[in-house]
C-alpha cells in the first residue's frame, strides 16, 4: 500500500499529537529546536520542532522554508516502517536507507545529536496504524 498526501499529512498530524502523550520521549528532545523536512513519494511535510514538540507542520515543496536535515522515503517503505511489527529492512530509518528505500540529506550531525528522540518520534507512527 502506498500513502498519499491527505494520509501522510494525518498519520504526521497523529504522530505529532501522540507525541503530547509521551512526555519521556519530549523530554529527551527538550533542546531538538528545528525543521525537519519528511519527504513521502516526492509530497514535502516541514516539520517544525520546539523543545521536543512538533510545533507546526507546513506542506512543500517550498524553497523558502529551511530545514536542518531531511527523511525522504518511498511512501510503500514508510507504510512498511510503522507496522506494529516491521520486517526486517523497514525497521529502522536507517534501514530504509540500507536498502534503497529512502535517504537521508542534510546536516547528519544534528540527526546524530539527536537520533534517539527522532527515532522514537518516527515509531509512533506504529502506535497510530492500530489504534
Amino acid at each position: 500500500m502506498s500513502i498519499n498526501r491527505q494520509q501522510a499529512r494525518q498519520r504526521l498530524e497523529d504522530m505529532a499529537v501522540a507525541l503530547d502523550r509521551m512526555p519521556y520521549i519530549v523530554r529527551m528532545g527538550r533542546l531538538f529546536n528545528e525543521t525537519v523536512l519528511i519527504e513521502i513519494d516526492g509530497n514535502e511535510f516541514y516539520l517544525a520542532f520546539d523543545k521536543g514538540k512538533v510545533a507546526e507542520i507546513k506542506e512543500g515543496p517550498s524553497k523558502k522554508l529551511p530545514w536542518r536535515f531531511a527523511l525522504r522515503a518511498q511512501g510503500q517503505a514508510l507504510w512498511e516502517f510503522w507496522q506494529p511489527l516491521p520486517r526486517p529492512g523497514y525497521h529502522d530509518i536507517f534501514g530504509l536507507v540500507k536498502y534503497g528505500y529512502g535517504r537521508i540529506d542534510g546536516d547528519i550531525l544534528i540527526l546524530i545529536k539527536n537520533l534517539r528522540y527522532f527515532k522514537e518520534f518516527m515509531a509512533l507512527g506504529r502506535q497510530e496504524a492500530n489504534p
